[in-house]
């Protein structure tokens, strides 16, 4: 709770005191935003010497990993902590059963792997879904017209095990299962991966705000339906403190809240109420919002990242995924 202000009444008090120097508005400044706030979400494709550029998302690339690893080494370089690694799986790779998705030679462990012995001071966090692997598109296993919660909860920990094996510091199971983090826990205690940590996106919303998203991982073109049946509902947020409320009982060391812009409400709740890590992702429409008024000269895009950004962080958000994170670096070490 806030501490009451005292009725101190103009001229005595004048707010404007405080912002008349840019030395007196660092230093009075309730909210800091530095690198150490920020996770740059990369996507990687098959073969060598590919960057291929988002055209939904401008600035944005796939790049093979040969490229992702010169990239987390200049990330490194900028301070920033940590990569989230999301894969554009080959077409002939998609399945109903998302085998793919626990090969441990797929495309995301070869991604930690090289990434792990070449930059081994930054974190990588490898998400846990199925849609990058799915002939349907949906994050879970599609049977009888629906997506089945238990049979797709085994696969996530097959999943979460195998970038495990690989090196990855963090799984984020982004899937919004039922019962999928405590699965995922138990699966990383018993194979001896203590030390991984679980990075649960708990309020995952069914959002309008993901279609540049899908265009960089190829998901869209393959989706059957919509995701309504496991992604949360917009107009709940007391829901949102319940999915939180259940990740963290089951063992998650942070949270994630998706998207960002819409529900910093729903960061501030679940900050306020629980105390964990909590992170706020700056989904890729809001990214490509953001890129696409500033090409037209309607926003300043340096200032208004930077505003959205402390935004995030007033709200309650330890950290930041946002693909304008190397951008954001630069801008903050002037």
């Amino acid at each position: 709770m806030s501490p009451s202000v005292p009725a101190v009444a103009y001229p005595r008090n004048r707010l404007r005191r405080n912002r008349t120097d840019e030395w007196c508005r660092r230093l009075v400044a309730e909210t800091t935003l530095t690198t150490a706030d920020l996770v740059w979400p990369v996507f990687l494709v098959e073969g060598t010497g590919q960057r291929q550029p988002v055209a939904s998302m401008p600035g944005v690339e796939r790049m093979s990993i040969d490229l992702m690893v010169d990239a987390a080494a200049a990330a490194a370089d900028l301070g920033i902590p940590a990569l989230a690694l999301f894969p554009l799986v080959p077409s002939e790779r998609h399945t109903d059963d998302a085998a793919e998705a626990y090969n441990p030679d797929n495309l995301m462990c070869r991604a930690i792997r090289a990434i792990r012995a070449a930059v081994p001071g930054i974190g990588l966090v490898g998400d846990v879904a199925l849609d990058p692997y799915t002939s349907h598109g949906h994050d879970g296993l599609y049977r009888d017209g629906r997506i089945v919660n238990d049979e797709t909860v085994a696969v996530l920990v097959r999943q979460a095990l195998t970038m495990a094996d690989a090196g990855v510091d963090v799984v984020a199971p982004s899937d919004m299962m039922d019962g999928r983090v405590g699965a995922v826990r138990d699966a990383l205690e018993a194979a001896g991966h203590d030390t991984v940590k679980i990075c649960a996106y708990a309020a995952k919303y069914a959002s309008a705000f993901y279609g540049p998203f899908r265009d960089a991982v190829n998901t869209g073109g393959f989706l059957k339906g919509d995701k309504r049946t496991y992604q949360m509902n917009p107009a709940n947020g007391r829901e949102a403190e319940r999915e939180v409320a259940l990740d963290i009982s089951e063992g998650a060391d942070m949270v994630i809240v998706k998207p960002g812009l819409p529900y910093l409400d729903i960061i501030h709740r679940v900050k306020e109420r629980f105390g964990v890590p909590v992170f706020a992702y700056h989904v890729s429409g809001e990214y490509a919002m953001l890129k696409a008024a500033a090409e037209r000269g309607w926003l300043d895009n340096d200032r208004t990242l930077i505003e959205t950004l402390v935004g995030f962080k007033r709200a309650g958000a330890d950290a930041v995924l946002t693909y304008a994170a190397p951008e954001a670096a630069r801008l903050l070490a002037r």
